[in-house]
Order: structure tokens, then sequence, then C-alpha cells
């Protein structure tokens, strides 16, 4: 029989764990990077990639990688680092190419260029983020910041670009160094050639000045080569709001012309000085409707622009194009009594022929309501008893008794998985009462490895944010599956804290929250790095005084060890039926910066 000590026991852990961290090691080391390189040569600016010619033809969002590829699209574009490696994995697998972004501090968001603590925190964080992918044959270029700029155009913020810039270069002599920014107003161009040397792409995300980029980037004074980092149909921001106060949506088909406009005249024509583009959103995302800027809708159903891209990329187009949704026309007035019906008809078609199917569904709009989000954020209100009749391309709604903004949605389907949407905007003058909160399903995770995402964000960044590290795919002793959430404080004074919020960044003036009656209890697993570490955990933190807000409050201040240990928010008599903010943590520094591990986070029965 062998007998085995606690001792020996802990040596043989150890020294397993520690082969394990020299595997890792030794596999990242051995992982050869693809040098990528920017030349100019007597036609213009061109990237090589492993020596051969490379442009991008790229999108961004977290729609099927697999049907990028097959599109012809060869590149994906990340705005920030974390849960990054099983991207680049699927990416290596696929043949595709990454544009890591590194997300910098936005001054709109209270980050202060001006405090040296702060932009030395950033500085680090970049820094680890190249050292651990600088040397993935998926990765393409670097993407500092996403229109951190706006409303902040100084030389503060352009020096930090420059400092973090330089730094890739001294680590990474493989990959060219990039910076996003909003548009090119103002002297954005001017000061990134003046201040940012290192940075050797500009970045644009262009929506309705997309068609016209080309001949302002050049008047602008661009010297350097640039990417369309984001296009897409023209934004809210840019289309005159209608008589009832709401910006009108363009029909998808028209959307997919726009996308066409912007790739032909600021992509193709300016080859040379632009080294390819990124389409946007490669999925779909609730930002003023679900379907604003999606090229794909929440069934996972195409829409006409992801054909026009195809037949860019690959010079052919798909087999079977998306329905054609030509037009949609309200046949009465959009100013409604409560319960007054209206009527509506649209027109449309399938190229070539075939069958197609019409879909009415009555929403509430939430355009004036700050909601964005990708597949966590709910789908608006939807009322379905508000369709009285639907007969193929016409319907009759029959408005709701709550007042304001609605849009009438009507989804066009053909029989290849192809779909095209347009909505109308419509008003009921009546008071404005706060819809109810949605009932959730449960149990209802927050957060756990097989699971990252949730229908709650955790948006809400508090305190020292920037000392703030959060990596939801750390594989650091998980308690379950593969992955865990690992959080870092880096500061030894100060503190911080994470509230995961519904919809994002609602601090309860946002419509949202869900109704959670029947959860008994909230539970999650949580360690720390070191002992010593304690941290306030709980739900709810939005205040009465707000028109949104928490219907209930909970918290708890828990000691952690260095094991897991599940802790219990017990929930019984508790008034659930508005929680917007499903789950925080808030910690102080005592001195020295601190980690600890989450995973498991969950309401249920």
């Amino acid at each position: 029989m062998l007998k085995m000590t606690t001792q020996t026991l802990g040596t043989k852990v150890f020294c397993g764990l520690a082969l394990l961290c020299l595997l890792g090691y030794h596999a990242q080391a051995q992982a050869r990077a693809i040098p990528v390189k920017l030349i100019k040569t007597a036609h213009g600016w061109q990237l090589l990639r492993g020596g051969k010619p490379f442009f991008i033809q790229g999108a961004g969002g977290d729609e099927s990688m697999r049907i990028l590829k097959a599109c012809g699209g060869n590149s994906l574009r990340t705005w920030g680092a974390g849960g990054l490696a099983s991207k680049l994995a699927q990416a290596n697998k696929l043949g595709l190419t990454i544009t890591v972004g590194m997300w910098l501090g936005h001054p709109s968001d209270g980050f202060n260029y001006n405090n040296p603590a702060q932009v030395h925190a950033q500085y680090e964080q970049c820094r680890k983020y190249v050292l651990e992918y600088r040397n993935d044959p998926a990765l393409l270029l670097w993407g500092v910041g996403n229109e951190m700029e706006n409303s902040y155009d100084h030389k503060v913020l352009w020096q930090a670009v420059e400092q973090i810039a330089a730094m890739i270069h001294r680590l990474d002599p493989n990959h060219p160094v990039m910076t996003v920014v909003a548009e090119i107003g103002g002297h954005k161009v001017q000061k990134i050639n003046k201040y940012c040397p290192d940075v050797d792409i500009i970045g644009i995300n262009s929506y309705g000045g997309g068609p016209t980029l080309y001949k302002r980037y050049l008047k602008a004074g661009g010297t350097k080569p640039y990417v369309i980092t984001e296009f897409g149909p023209p934004g809210t921001w840019e289309i005159p709001a209608d008589s009832l106060g709401l910006p009108p949506e363009m029909l998808s088909t028209a959307k997919a012309r726009f996308y066409h406009k912007t790739y032909v005249k600021s992509v193709l024509a300016a080859r040379g000085v632009c080294l390819g583009s990124y389409a946007f959103a490669w999925g779909w995302k609730v930002e003023a409707t679900p379907t604003w800027y999606g090229l794909f809708l929440p069934n996972g159903r195409r829409l006409g622009a992801v054909d026009v891209l195809q037949k860019l990329w690959s010079g052919r187009s798909p087999r079977h194009l998306c329905p054609n949704l030509n037009g949609l026309k309200l046949l009465g007035s959009n100013r409604l009594a409560p319960n007054e019906k209206v009527r509506a008809i649209a027109q449309a078609n399938q190229p070539g022929g075939g069958a197609i199917t019409y879909h009415w569904i009555l929403r509430r709009d939430v355009s004036k309501m700050g909601w964005t989000g990708g597949r966590s954020m709910p789908l608006p209100w939807a009322f379905p008893k508000a369709i009285v009749a639907a007969h193929g391309p016409k319907v009759t709604v029959r408005m709701p008794a709550n007042g304001g903004p609605y849009r009438l949605f009507c989804y066009v389907y053909n029989r290849h998985n192809g779909a095209a949407v347009g909505n109308i905007p419509l008003w009921v003058t009546a008071p404005i009462r706060p819809e109810p909160a949605p009932i959730a399903h449960l149990p209802l995770i927050i957060y756990s490895g097989s699971h990252p995402n949730s229908a709650y964000v955790p948006a809400g960044w508090m305190g020292n944010y920037a000392a703030i590290s959060y990596n939801p795919h750390c594989k650091v002793h998980p308690h379950t599956g593969r992955h865990c959430l690992k959080i870092s404080y880096n500061r030894s004074h100060g503190w911080g804290g994470i509230a995961w919020q519904n919809p994002a960044n609602n601090w309860g003036k946002l419509s949202g929250g869900f109704n959670l009656t029947g959860a008994k209890v909230l539970t999650f697993w949580a360690r720390a790095a070191k002992p010593g570490v304690h941290i306030n955990f709980g739900y709810g933190m939005v205040g009465s005084d707000m028109p949104y807000h928490d219907s209930s409050k909970a918290s708890m201040r828990a000691a952690l060890t260095t094991h897991w240990k599940e802790y219990h928010l017990h929930l019984r008599g508790r008034n659930l039926k508005r929680v917007v903010t499903g789950f925080f943590w808030t910690g102080a520094a005592d001195g020295a910066p601190f980690t600890f591990y989450l995973d498991d986070i969950k309401y249920h029965k």
C-alpha cells in the first residue's frame, strides 16, 4: 500500500502544475507569428503577410467565422483583447486573421488622461496583451483604442496612444499598429500625424460619410494608410428625425446598396491608401433598434448586405439572394390613440423568383433610451396581440393602451435562410408608463466558464476602473469547466468594482432589468489569489430616485480564501420584479493590489 503524506502530495501537485505551466510556456514560445509588414510601393501602401500581398476583407462582430470565411472574408476585428484565445484558435483553424483591439479609456466615461496612474495602468494592460498574443499566427494588426477621442481630441490623449504604439513596436516587430477614431472631423488626422509617429495606420469608423471618406481623408492631410474599421448604414445621429422625433431606419435592401457604395468609393477606389475594411456588424445588436446595424437577424438569417459583401470579396454572389424589401407604407396617421387600429403594406420580391413569407411584429421603440449591446441584450418589448390581421404583405395593427413610441417591423423570409427587414415608427398619444420587466427563465446564469455572456452585462465599472483587469476566460484552476473569471485590481490604493447591468451602462435611466420572481437564492463561487482579500458582493445598486430602479437590494462582505467556496444570498421575501443590477462586486486596496476569481454566478429556485 502506498502511503502519501500531505507534504508529498503538495509537492507532486506543485510539480505537476509547474510542468503544465512549462508546457504552456513552451507551446506559446513555439507558436510562430506570420510576419505582417507595411510597405510603400510605386502604387501606394500595401500590407504583406508572410511576404504576400494582403488586402483586408473583414467584419467586426460575433456571428459565425465559418460564414465569414465562406463569403470570402479573411479577417475579423475585435474591440478588446479579453477572451481572445478562443477567437484566435478558431481563426487559425479556418485560415482567418484578427485585428486585435485593445480598449482604451474614454474621457466621457471618466478616464483621465492627465492622471499618470491611470495612464500607466492602461499602458501595462496593453503590454500584457502584446506579450500574450504577439506570436499567434492569426494576429494581423494591433488596434489601439476605439473612438476614445470623442469629445476629447487633446494632445495628452494622443501622447498616451503614442507611448503604447512605441511599446508595441519594441516588443513585437512583426505586426503594424493602428489606432481607431470616430470619423475624421476636426483635426484628428493632423494630430495623429504629429503626435503618433509609431502609429502606422489610422482606423476610421465611418457610416453616413463612408462613400466620401477617401476624398475627405486626402483633403484632411492624411499621409498614413487607413483601414475602414466600421462601416454600414448612416447612424441615428446622421439622419434627421421624423415627425415623431424618432430616427427613421433604412430598409435592409437600401442598406445593402449603401454598404456597396461605401466599399466601391472609399475602399476599392482608394487602394494604395486604404488597406481594406471591416463591415459592421457581423451579427446583430440592439442599438436604436434590433436591426439598425446588424448584417444578420437574431434567428441567424442573413440580410442583403451579406450578399453584397460576398460579391465584393469573392467575385461571386450567393446562389439564392436575400429577398428585396422595396417599400413599407403606413395607410393612416403615425400618431394614434390607445387601442386605435392602423394598416400597413409592404412591397417585396425574391430575386429570380421564389416563395417569400411575411412576419409582422410590433415592438416598443428604444431609440431614445440608450439601449446598446449584442447578443446579451434582450430585444425590445414585443406586442404579438397587437397584430389583429396579417395577410402576406398586408397587416392591421391595434395599438397598445400605453403611450409613447413603437415600431412596426416587417420581416420577409425566403426558403434559403435569407431575409429582409424594415420598420415604421408609430406613437400612441397617451401617458407613458414603464413597461414591466420581462420575466426571466430560471436558472439565470450571470457567469459561468461555459456561459461567459449573460443578459446582464459587466459594464458598470466603478472607482479607479483603469486599475481593473477582467478576464472571463482564465484557465487557472477554474471551479468547473475549462474557464473562470479572473479580476485584478492593479493598484495599492483606491477602490474599484464592476456591476452587471441590464442593459449595459444602466444606472436607472434606461428601461431594463428582469423580473426574477421565483428565484430563491443567488449563488456564486469565489477564491482569492492570496489570503486576506475582502470583497463586497451583491445585487441591486440603483436607488428608488431613478425611474428604472432595482426593486430590492442585498449585499454581503466576504473574506476570501485561496480555495473555492460557495456563497449564498438568500432571496425569499424580496421584491424581484425589476432587477437592473444582477450582480456586483466592490473592493478596496489595503496597501497592495489584489486578485480574485469568480465562477458559476446564478439565480435559481
